[in-house]
């Protein structure tokens, strides 16, 4: 007996459908990377800019246990500050939220902001936890907060 010869035009129409599921796919990235180009370039830029606020350096003040941040205004909006949490590595934290205000810092300025932190105890910050003071070799969390309600976290160590 003589073996029968494969019959190819099944696998045709598998290898067929699958180029064809290939292609479809390749265009759908290509159409969106396109439209998406095009459609950033056509709206325009938020009316108010963008906040972005680096830290450059952290000074400390041992006399009053303050800090003082030099931060740098990368985005391109004016930036507010309105308040700051200080926390420790336990999670106690210092919280000013009111009365305290810095700014407006303009696009690419440089400025110092000083963050008090009186010696336990103290009224100034509402605590959370156990007050403490900044000790040579730990870390802190420092986070800002705008007139925009965005928020700034920046690492320090003494």
């Amino acid at each position: 007996m003589r073996p029968r010869p494969w019959n190819r035009k099944g696998v045709e129409t598998i290898i067929a459908a699958l180029l064809l599921v290939v292609i479809v796919v390749v265009m759908s990235v290509i159409i969106f990377t396109w439209s998406t180009g095009v459609f950033g370039s056509i709206l325009p830029p938020p009316a108010n800019g963008r906040e972005v606020l680096a830290l450059e350096y952290a000074a400390y003040n041992p006399a009053n246990n303050n800090v003082t941040l030099y931060l740098r205004n990368t985005g391109s909006a004016n930036v507010n500050l309105v308040g700051y949490y200080i926390q420790d590595l336990n999670g106690n934290t210092c919280a000013k939220t009111s009365g305290w205000s810095k700014g407006p810092y303009l696009p690419g300025q440089l400025v110092s902001a000083a963050m008090g932190m009186p010696y336990p105890p103290s009224t100034y910050c509402a605590w959370s936890g156990t007050p403490f003071t900044f000790q040579p070799g730990n870390t802190y969390t420092v986070t800002v907060t705008t007139s925009h309600n965005n928020q700034f976290a920046f690492t320090i160590q003494r």
